[in-house]
């Protein structure tokens, strides 16, 4: 496929319920992310995922997300070219975990990259 794999709004709310250790993350704008974001989840804009490379740690299981799945499939696309093999992609995006009655927060200041 795309050296990724892709996971669906019920599986990670599962994982999440779970404790399943997982490192989520919003490749949004900063303004969309003002919209809502997964509980839990660390905002990095699609543009910056090159420049904080270096910060993730191979094995550790990523679940990028975006808006519908398509920018979120970009980085996950960056991330498996380069060697990391726990990426996935929140199939759907944003719009499927909102749209599955799943819980959003305010983005939260500290973990806001850009």
């Amino acid at each position: 496929m795309y050296g990724f794999k892709e996971i669906d709004a019920a599986t990670l709310a599962q994982w999440l319920e779970e404790g399943v250790p997982v490192k989520l993350v919003d490749t949004r704008t900063l303004a969309e992310m003002n919209q809502g974001m997964i509980p839990g989840a660390e905002a990095l804009p699609l543009h910056l995922v090159p420049v904080k490379l270096p910060e993730v740690r191979e094995g550790e299981k990523l679940v990028m997300y975006c808006r519908s799945g398509a920018r979120s499939a970009q980085a996950c696309t960056f991330l498996a070219q380069r060697g990391m093999s726990e990426v996935y992609n929140l199939r759907g995006g944003i719009i499927s975990w909102a749209a599955s009655g799943l819980p959003l927060v305010a983005p939260q200041r500290d973990k806001m990259a850009g």
